[in-house]
C-alpha cells in the first residue's frame, strides 16, 4: 500500500472539531501528488521520474501559476459549519455542493457559543474586520444573553412543529448561528485558492480554523509536494506591486547612503499616489511587507502630519 493509500485510509471519514461543535471530514479523494505530476507531462508519458523530479516539477507548476495540473485531482468533505460562516464559505462557487435541508428535515439542535473572553472589537481601520476583544467580565454578560436566546429560539422553532407549522417556514427564525451540514467537493486548484484567501489573517477567524484544519488535517497528507510548494509560493510568499518596488528600490538606495532607515524615509519616499492621503490601505499594506523584509521594526505604519 502507497504512503498516498495508507492516508486516505486513515483519513477517511475521520471528523476534525472545528470550534465548539463543528467538524470536517474526507469523504473521498480522486489523485495525488502523482496526478498532478502526470497531467503536466501527459504528453511524455509516465517514465521512470524520480520523487524528486516530480516535486520540482510541481514547484515550477505552483511558482508559474500552470495550474491546469492541480484540477486533475479532487476531495470531497463532508463539513458542518455555523450558517453565517457557511454563507462566506458558499461564496466559493467552484465547488459541487449538497447541504442539509431545513426543509426536509427538522433544523440541527446545535447552535455557536461564545466564549466569555472571544467577543470581538470591531476593527477601526477594517469595516468588515475585528481587533482585538472586549472586556470579559461584558464578555461574560454578551454569552450568557446569547445563552437565552438560543434557547428562547429553539423553543420557539421547536413550537412550531409541533403545532403543525411547516418546516420550511417554521425555520425562518433561526439564529445564524445554527449549524448546517454540507458535502463539498472540489478540485485542488480551487481548493488551494479557497485556503489562500480563507487561511490569510486577514479572513474571518471562524472560517480561518476551518480553513486551517482542512489544510493541515486533510490537504498536507494526502498531497505532500504540493502542499510544501503552496506553502513556499502561496502562504509565505509576497506580492510586491510595481508601486511597492518603486518604493523598496528609493529605500535601499537611501540606505546605501545613510546606512540606516527611519519612518520618515518611508514617508519621503512612499509613492506618489499616496501624498496627501491620512489613510491609505496600500501604503500601510505596503509598510507591511518592508516590516516582514526586516527594513523596519514591527510596529503600526506610520501616519503622515497633516
Amino acid at each position: 500500500m502507497s504512503s498516498n493509500q495508507e492516508a486516505v485510509q486513515r483519513l477517511r471519514w475521520k471528523k476534525f472539531p472545528v470550534l465548539d461543535d463543528g467538524f470536517v471530514c474526507l469523504v473521498d479523494v480522486m489523485g495525488d501528488d502523482q496526478a498532478v505530476v502526470q497531467a503536466a507531462r501527459v504528453s511524455y508519458g509516465a517514465g521512470t521520474r524520480r520523487v524528486s523530479d516530480d516535486r520540482t516539477l510541481i514547484r515550477y507548476l505552483m511558482r508559474h501559476r500552470h495550474t491546469t495540473p492541480f484540477e486533475m485531482a479532487e476531495v470531497k468533505l463532508l463539513v458542518r459549519v455555523p450558517m453565517d460562516t457557511w454563507r462566506q464559505w458558499i461564496r466559493h462557487r467552484t465547488a459541487n455542493v449538497n447541504e442539509y435541508s431545513t426543509r426536509y428535515s427538522v433544523a440541527i439542535d446545535a447552535a455557536q457559543r461564545t466564549p466569555a473572553d472571544q467577543w470581538r472589537r470591531q476593527s477601526q481601520s477594517n469595516r468588515q474586520g475585528s481587533e482585538g476583544y472586549l472586556d470579559e467580565e461584558l464578555g461574560r454578560q454578551l454569552s450568557a444573553e446569547e445563552e437565552a436566546f438560543h434557547r428562547e429560539a429553539r423553543r420557539v422553532y421547536e413550537h412550531r412543529l409541533a403545532v403543525g407549522v411547516a418546516r420550511e417556514q417554521a425555520r425562518k427564525d433561526l439564529p445564524l448561528s445554527t449549524y448546517t451540514e454540507a458535502y463539498w467537493k472540489i478540485d485542488l486548484h480551487n481548493l488551494l485558492h479557497f485556503l489562500a484567501l480563507r487561511m490569510d489573517q486577514h479572513a474571518q477567524w471562524e472560517i480561518r480554523q476551518y480553513a486551517t484544519t482542512i489544510g493541515h488535517e486533510i490537504v498536507r497528507p494526502l498531497f505532500p509536494l504540493v502542499w510544501e510548494a503552496f506553502v513556499d509560493y502561496c502562504r509565505e510568499a509576497m506580492f510586491l506591486s510595481r508601486l511597492d518596488q518603486g518604493v523598496l528600490q528609493r529605500l535601499l538606495a537611501r540606505w546605501k547612503e545613510n546606512g540606516s532607515l527611519t519612518a520618515e524615509d518611508f514617508l519621503e519616499l512612499q509613492d506618489p499616489s499616496w501624498r496627501g492621503l491620512r489613510r491609505c490601505r496600500e501604503r500601510n499594506e505596503c509598510w507591511e511587507k518592508l516590516v516582514r523584509l526586516g527594513l523596519f521594526p514591527p510596529g503600526p505604519p506610520p501616519v503622515p502630519q497633516q
